[in-house]
């Protein structure tokens, strides 16, 4: 039987200043612990797009961090969980918008250059998702776990495709150049910039896109 002091608390019973503590301590630890797994996968990331995702070992990962290997699998329980985490939020991120844009409807060119601008856009946020994905690409995409990539991929297409055959059906676009082809030929030429574009430069990466637009739809003569 619980008893009861003269304040009319239950003996024993936590105060209710004391579980608020309790729960303020508790969210801080999570928040804390949050915080550093996100670093843990920001630093991962670096080194995945420095050294390869297969060259790079959880005792890389570790090492960079500062802490044990052993530490780091009370975050991750392998490296693949890592990348995961990587690639994961940068194709959240990038189909979240692309979607936006086609369900908008907008005229076929309109459409294409928000793709551009959308693509370039993460150049700078997802600098290591986008280097991971052009070198480890072939290797993750066959592993069950990263079966989103070509679900991605091919939704991806299948958006650019529509707006350039949409284009060409409404005489904006010349009729004689493949769709798929074209946008494999642009996907690549916007991606492959991670190589070489250096934030902080000349050009931003919006100033990047424009750029890009002016010599996709109006050429260089």
């Amino acid at each position: 039987m619980t008893t009861t002091t003269s304040s009319g608390h239950a003996k024993g019973a936590a105060k209710p200043a004391e579980a608020q503590g309790g729960r303020r301590r508790a969210r801080g630890g999570q928040a804390l612990a949050s915080e550093r797994r996100e670093h843990l996968v920001r630093l991962a990331g670096e080194l995945f797009a420095k050294k390869g995702f297969q060259a790079t070992t959880v005792r890389d990962i570790a090492k960079e961090a500062g802490i044990l290997s052993g530490s780091l699998y009370h975050h991750f329980d392998s490296k693949e969980s890592i990348v995961d985490e990587v690639l994961s939020s940068f194709f959240d991120e990038l189909m979240a918008a692309n979607r936006a844009v086609v369900e908008r409807g907008g005229p076929p060119r309109e459409t294409i250059a928000e793709l551009v601008r959308i693509a370039f856009g993460t150049l700078e946020p997802h600098r290591a998702a986008i280097t991971v994905m052009q070198n480890d690409w072939n290797y993750l995409k066959g592993q069950e776990r990263f079966a989103y990539l070509t679900k991605a991929e091919d939704e991806v297409e299948k958006m650019w495709v529509t707006a350039i055959r949409e284009g060409q059906e409404t005489g904006l676009f010349r009729d004689d150049i493949d769709p798929k082809l074209t946008y494999r030929m642009i996907r690549d030429t916007i991606w492959v910039a991670i190589r070489w574009f250096q934030p902080g430069g000349r050009l931003n990466a919006k100033g990047l896109a424009e750029h890009y637009l002016k010599v996709l739809f109006d050429g260089i003569v």
